[in-house]
């Protein structure tokens, strides 16, 4: 049986999953939850993710949410390197994966709840919180670009589960205008994905076919 993995094809996150889950050769049948009907907030839902939020990965009778979480699950089920060739390389790994939670992703997604979230509620932003946010992503941007400009990925010189991770808020900078593109190392990074793995550009025209259509339903022009 094929591991379950339930998300919007709109999130980031879900786009995490799948796309490294299609690096590593696992398979996975994806379940659609349309967050925009409240289909993460159902009482089965919650059930499995007591946060209302996506992905959630379910393998049998075994239960896990949190992007970062399911990669390496599913990495170490598939004895992909993808989480580390050696030990030094799969700590420098999770340092990435750990920094993407703590100093990079949770600031693009407070943005697109501010810019974009909002917006389908008829709600303005407030744009202290935008300001705030653009200036973490900024500092933390910084670090990554310098970072960048020595390396073609960020462990190894090759593709890992890091590079899935930090590079989810590029899902939807062009909606919401964090301040990525104003970092060239990470641009090209960020190209060379696109380029080189062919579930990361398949997985980007998912999400904008899913976010620009609920944008345009809705009557919303950014």
């Amino acid at each position: 049986m094929a591991i379950k993995i339930y998300g919007d094809p709109g999130s980031g996150s879900r786009r995490r999953v799948t796309a490294a889950a299609a690096a590593m050769g696992v398979d996975i049948d994806i379940v659609d939850i349309d967050l925009f009907k409240g289909e993460s907030h159902t009482p089965e839902f919650l059930e499995l993710n007591p946060h209302g939020l996506s992905p959630v990965m379910v393998d049998g009778d075994f239960v896990l949410y949190e992007s970062a979480a399911i990669n390496l699950y599913l990495a170490e089920k598939a004895g992909s390197d993808l989480a580390g060739r050696t030990t030094r390389e799969r700590f420098e790994v999770l340092q990435w994966m750990f920094w993407s939670g703590e100093q990079w992703r949770v600031f693009a997604t407070l943005t697109f709840d501010e810019v974009l979230a909002k917006r389908f509620m008829g709600q303005p932003a407030d744009e202290s919180i935008v300001k705030l946010a653009a200036d973490k992503i900024r500092a933390a941007a910084a670090v990554l670009d310098t970072h960048l400009a020595k390396h073609d990925y960020l462990v190894g010189d090759r593709l890992t589960l890091a590079d899935f991770d930090v590079a989810g808020p590029f899902s939807q900078n062009e909606r919401t205008k964090i301040p990525l593109n104003e970092f060239p190392n990470l641009v090209a990074w960020q190209q060379r994905l696109l380029a080189t793995v062919p579930a990361w550009a398949a997985t980007k025209r998912e999400v904008d076919d899913r976010i620009d259509g609920a944008l345009g339903a809705a009557g919303i022009k950014l």
